[in-house]
């Protein structure tokens, strides 16, 4: 379906085109019920206890589908109000009917109504104290200091790109993580990419490629590049080098990302369902309508650490000089050594590598990878953080976490595990108005966001949904800037492991690089005493992705 056809959206067709048309049987039922009541209430005036009953509902319907603020009331006229009226009681039922505020997943109530807050530019404060069971194996927290620093950074952005690159990019502490459109539709896109505008940070395309709506508004992207090659794909379904040229060099795109794998479902292609494929997703990734669209499970451009490696080269150079990083969800720790003693060997450098933690995740997935294989976040991070520093690639080489960032905390957190700056999807779906109703992959969110449908987008009002991204991105940053003078520093890269506490029993917590093993710099290459990583430094072959053979 067109995007023409969103625009020219009329009533009859918000009503009438969306698959789901029983979600406006009472919007229906409410005219029918005053026509009958207008009608026949002459003669019957008991029929008039049934006006005094559909008058309202109708009025409020159709107040509510052309209203803009919010997506559900759009698409589910009245009937979408009860979720409110619900959720108004929830302080009081919640101990018999509903979730806790701690309970929930992938995120619990209070993590999803932090974001809603900072979305609508609350201040996003928590009455009586933590909810949090301090004293639980899973507490952690970071340290504080008695003479807190008044004097940070104000903007908290990080340059990108070594001296292999001639047009560095100054990124923002937070950004939007890969969501491709046809994962979510087109007026999510552009909602997304102009509230990266409007806050001055990143949007990361996905694998799905440069789409318009992504270039539509002017926000920065970052191009995410999958085995697909979507965007930049010949008919057989390699990677075609002038078409790359053609779009890399616009203006819009800061930089160009290298998709190895996700957390999601590490080894295993991109899925788009053959529901969400349509006319014009198919023109854009250059795939059968209708049809699934399955990305290869490896990249056809290489097959070694060093021909990855000549590969970013030569996207950079196509790219016309701009930063060019890889994305991943670690699997054998060995395969990232491996990449980092290939940098060594060839002299050419990443400009930045994300780390994709097993708990992130927007779109389908199969279940079995979703839950059972993929390192997540904490574990994945400190290895990538421990290969760079143990090679003294990490002051040049920069880091990113994506994987269930929702907060300042949470960015403050990975900052103190070596990452440089955080991405985060859901957390921004969230601040779109995503109610967490898992149907992402059904094509009929309720939202407007993670659906083809012009009817159900029809809910999502791009300009005010665009303000609520901008807004929930400075709130967070604000946040963070608060932790950070809590703590005394001045910057994000003031973070340290050794002021990250973690508790490991009831009655006992240490600093996490007394859980983890945290090299210091050049100590791979030295040799290091940690035996683990000595190992994985060992079998690390820089020609080939298989282990190396160890004594």
């Amino acid at each position: 379906m067109g995007r023409c056809e969103v625009k020219k959206d009329t009533l009859i067709t918000a009503l009438c085109t969306d698959r789901s048309w029983a979600r406006n049987v009472l919007l229906w039922l409410s005219v029918l019920g005053t026509l009958v009541v207008l009608c026949a209430g002459v003669w019957c005036p008991l029929l008039l206890w049934f006006l005094i009953i559909t008058v309202p509902v109708l009025c409020l319907s159709i107040i509510d589908l052309f209203q803009t603020k919010h997506s559900l009331r759009r698409n589910f006229p009245a009937s979408a109000r009860f979720r409110w009226f619900f959720e108004w009681l929830r302080p009081f039922l919640r101990s018999y009917i509903v979730e806790s505020n701690l309970d929930g997943r992938p995120y619990s109530h209070d993590e999803r109504t932090l974001v809603y807050e900072r979305a609508k530019g609350e201040e996003g404060l928590h009455p009586f104290g933590t909810e949090l069971d301090v004293y639980a194996g899973e507490y952690e927290w970071l340290s504080h200091s008695i003479k807190p620093n008044t004097d940070i950074e104000v903007d908290m952005r990080v340059q990108v790109g070594t001296e292999q690159c001639s047009k560095p990019y100054s990124a923002s502490c937070l950004n939007i993580s890969a969501m491709s459109f046809g994962a979510l539709g087109a007026n999510a896109i552009e909602a997304l990419n102009l509230g990266a505008k409007i806050g001055g940070f990143y949007h990361d395309t996905g694998e799905g490629g440069l789409s318009p709506y992504h270039l539509k508004h002017g926000g920065d992207l970052v191009w995410e590049l999958g085995s697909g090659y979507f965007s930049c794909r010949q008919k057989d379904g390699t990677f075609d080098p002038e078409r790359f040229r053609e779009r890399s060099q616009h203006d819009q795109v800061k930089m160009t990302e290298i998709k190895l794998s996700q957390g999601a479902k590490p080894g295993h292609g991109g899925v788009l369902p053959g529901a969400k494929v349509s006319q014009e997703i198919a023109e854009t990734r250059g795939v059968p309508e209708g049809q699934d669209c399955i990305s290869p499970s490896a990249h056809t451009a290489f097959s070694t650490p060093c021909e990855l490696l000549e590969f970013a080269a030569r996207m950079r150079e196509l790219s016309g000089g701009k930063p060019v990083g890889i994305k991943l969800c670690v699997g054998f720790p060995h395969e990232l050594f491996a990449i980092v003693k290939a940098m060594i060997k060839t002299g050419i450098l990443l400009d930045f590598i994300v780390v994709d933690g097993a708990e992130g995740g927007t779109g389908a997935a199969p279940t079995e990878l979703s839950d059972s294989m993929g390192m997540p976040l904490r574990e994945g991070l400190i290895i990538a953080r421990n290969a760079l520093v143990g090679t003294g690639l990490k002051g040049k080489i920069k880091l990113a976490a994506s994987g269930k960032v929702s907060s300042g905390a949470h960015i403050a957190i990975n900052a103190a595990m070596g990452a440089d700056w955080c991405n985060a999807a859901r957390a921004f779906m969230f601040s779109l108005g995503c109610i967490q109703s898992m149907r992402c992959h059904t094509d009929t969110c309720p939202t407007g966001i993670a659906t083809q449908s012009p009817a159900r987008q029809r809910g999502l009002v791009v300009p005010e949904k665009a303000m609520r991204v901008a807004r929930f991105h400075k709130g967070t940053i604000d946040a963070l800037r608060t932790l950070t003078a809590a703590a005394g520093l001045s910057s994000l890269s003031e973070f340290s492991p050794c002021g990250l506490r973690h508790r490991v029993n009831v009655a006992e917590s240490r600093p996490i690089d007394e859980i983890y093993p945290f090299v210091k710099e050049g100590e791979l290459i030295n040799g290091t005493d940690h035996p683990r990583l000595r190992l994985w430094w060992e079998q690390a072959d820089p020609d080939s992705f298989r282990r190396r053979l160890v004594d």
